[in-house]
């Protein structure tokens, strides 16, 4: 969304960012030790881009002036494995992370760096998409912000959400096409089934003892383990949980911090008991993330080329969610692919005009893109 909407800015195209979140980002997010948004701070949501395999990442990381750094893989890496005692220890190729890199400052550098293009009164923080109704126009949108309803008329809409929330968040009038419905409901939004731990610490402790922060388990409840300490010295380890949604939803945030624990305890020594803070952030409990059928992990969402709104609604909306990407759908980089495609498809279509209150106080009019 924010790569479209700075699309719009540098064309000088009426438009507006209406954001359902009361921060800019999505699934995107860096936080401190409170778990406060932060500028630098640790990433509860992706934390790699591959700029090397994904040539729209590059371009993006490249234009908007961030820099970048390899995933810290130094040391041995740890290996758990079922009815075995032991903890394996093997050391990696010291370049067998070096495509996995992280942005410094942290992911949301690329999501400030975007809006930094925007202005503010350009983006509509809390403020939620109800329902959209063709017009002879384009469509009418209605909003909720605190309770308050309002609406806004538009030329086009780019809705760039997952396919699946945007079906059971967003009622359309006339409906959407059940066949184009179908394909929203079958394309998984990529991640959202999974949750994060992380634990902060005093200092990398694991490196004094030529670790590398990496792990692997057969035995869990983290399957998957890194550092994730950030570029400016504050020490971290992050997991991928391997427990279902529902599974998580039973134990409790409470005994999955517990559970991590003790696996990193197991991994690193005790040591790593004693975190200054502990993080889970559990994607699939995030209605403007996950839709109920993301809740069961079905695999990355393919790259679909054909159109995703249908005869009725071709005209007046463009999906532009990271999973409707024709290239690297799912991540960072097809949010990228995905914003640039949407902006280029409205340009012809939408002819900017000067906003127009309705006579109504709880109601607003733009004719933006």
């Amino acid at each position: 969304g924010l790569v479209a909407a700075a699309a719009f800015e540098r064309s000088k195209t009426d438009y507006v960012v209406i954001e359902a979140r009361d921060r800019l980002g999505g699934r995107i997010l860096s936080v401190d030790e409170t778990g406060k948004p932060e500028r630098g701070g640790f990433d509860l949501g992706p934390s790699w881009v591959w700029p090397q395999m994904q040539p729209a990442m590059a371009s993006l990381i490249e234009e908007l002036g961030l820099a970048a750094v390899e995933q810290y893989a130094e040391g041995y890496a740890l290996f758990e494995r079922q009815g075995q005692a032991e903890i394996e220890t093997r050391r990696f190729p010291s370049d067998h992370m070096r495509e996995s890199m992280r942005l410094v400052g942290g992911t949301s550098s690329l999501t400030r760096a975007l809006a930094s293009s925007i202005p503010h009164a350009r983006i509509r923080l809390g403020t939620r998409v109800t329902d959209m109704t063709i017009t002879r126009s384009g469509a009418e949108l209605g909003l909720d912000r605190s309770s308050a309803t309002s609406s806004l008329r538009a030329k086009h809409v780019i809705a760039a959400l997952p396919p699946r929330v945007l079906d059971t968040t967003i009622a359309f009038v006339p409906p959407i096409e059940e066949q184009v419905r179908k394909l929203w409901r079958g394309t998984p939004t990529w991640m959202a089934p999974h949750a994060k731990f992380l634990a902060v610490y005093d200092r990398a402790f694991w490196r004094a003892d030529g670790l590398s922060g990496t792990a692997q388990s057969m035995i869990g409840p983290m399957p998957e383990i890194h550092e994730a300490s950030t570029d400016d010295g504050r020490a971290a380890v992050f997991g991928f949980i391997g427990i279902d949604a529902d599974r998580r939803a039973e134990l409790g945030e409470d005994r999955l911090i517990e559970a991590c624990l003790r696996q990193l305890v197991r991994l690193f020594g005790d040591q790593a008991s004693r975190p200054r803070a502990t993080f889970i952030k559990d994607w699939a409990n995030q209605p403007l993330t996950a839709a109920a059928l993301d809740r069961t992990p079905t695999g990355h969402p393919e790259p679909f080329t054909g159109p995703w709104s249908g005869a009725t609604w071709r005209d007046v909306l463009t999906l532009a969610g990271s999973e409707t990407s024709p290239v690297d759908p799912g991540y960072l980089s097809g949010a990228a692919t995905a914003g640039r495609a949407a902006a280029e498809a409205v340009f012809s279509a939408v002819t900017a005009a000067i906003p127009e209150p309705l006579p109504h106080a709880h109601q607003e009019k733009f004719d933006a893109a």
